[in-house]
C-alpha cells in the first residue's frame, strides 16, 4: 500500500512538473505575442494619397473597339442572381481554437505517455530480447513531450480547412492523436533497436 502511494505521489509530481513547465512555455509565448501586438500597434499607419491620372497628356489618334472595365450594362442581362449560402463555408481556426485544440491533444498524449509508455517499452524489450534502464524511459518521455507541439501543428496543417470546423473537432483530434501514437511507437522501437544492449555488449 505504501509503495502504491509512493508511486502515485511520484506520478503526480511528474505530472505537476510537466504542467508547470508547459504553463511557463505558454506564458512565454503569450508574452511574445503581446510584445508583437504592441509593436504592430506602435507602427504608424500606412497612408496612400489620392492618385490622379492626367489624361490630357495622352495622345490618341484613332480609337476603335470597345473598352470594358468591370461589368458592361449589356452583360448584366445574362448574369443570374448571385447568392452566397454560408451553410458549409469553413473558415480557418482562430488562434484561440488552435491553442485549445493543441492543448487538448497534448493532454491526451501526456496521459498516454504516463499510462502506456512503460508497457510499450516492456513489449519491445521482449521482442528485442534486451533490458532498458528506467532512466531511458524518463528520457524518452521528456523528449517526446518536447516535440509534441510541433508534431501536433504539423498534423493540423495537413487537415484541409473545410474539415477543421467545430463539429469535426473531435474526429480530427482523434485522428491526430492516433497518428502521433503511431509515431511514438515507431520512434520508441527505432530508438531501442539502436540502443546498445548492455547484456550482450
Amino acid at each position: 500500500m505504501t509503495q502504491d502511494l509512493y508511486t502515485y505521489i511520484q506520478q503526480m509530481h511528474t505530472l505537476v512538473h510537466s504542467q508547470e513547465k508547459r504553463i511557463r512555455e505558454l506564458e512565454k509565448t503569450l508574452k511574445n505575442l503581446q510584445q508583437e501586438v504592441n509593436n504592430l500597434k506602435s507602427r504608424p499607419p500606412v497612408h496612400v494619397d489620392t492618385i490622379q491620372y492626367k489624361f490630357d497628356q495622352l495622345k490618341v489618334e484613332t480609337l476603335e473597339g470597345t473598352l470594358n472595365i468591370g461589368l458592361n450594362p449589356s452583360d448584366l442581362e445574362g448574369i443570374e442572381d448571385f447568392e452566397v449560402e454560408n451553410k458549409n463555408i469553413a473558415t480557418p481556426s482562430s488562434p484561440k481554437d488552435q491553442m485549445e485544440r493543441t492543448m487538448e491533444i497534448e493532454d491526451r498524449i501526456y496521459q498516454y505517455l504516463e499510462t502506456d509508455l512503460k508497457p510499450l517499452i516492456n513489449k519491445y524489450e521482449e521482442q528485442l530480447d534486451r533490458k532498458v534502464d528506467d532512466a531511458y524511459i524518463d528520457f524518452i518521455r521528456e523528449d517526446i513531450k518536447k516535440q509534441l507541439p510541433n508534431r501536433i501543428d504539423h498534423y493540423l496543417k495537413q487537415i484541409p480547412i473545410n474539415e477543421r470546423s467545430a463539429e469535426a473537432k473531435g474526429k480530427v483530434n482523434d485522428h491526430i492523436e492516433k497518428q502521433i501514437k503511431q509515431d511514438i511507437e515507431k520512434a520508441v522501437l527505432t530508438f531501442l533497436q539502436n540502443l546498445p544492449n548492455k547484456e550482450k555488449d
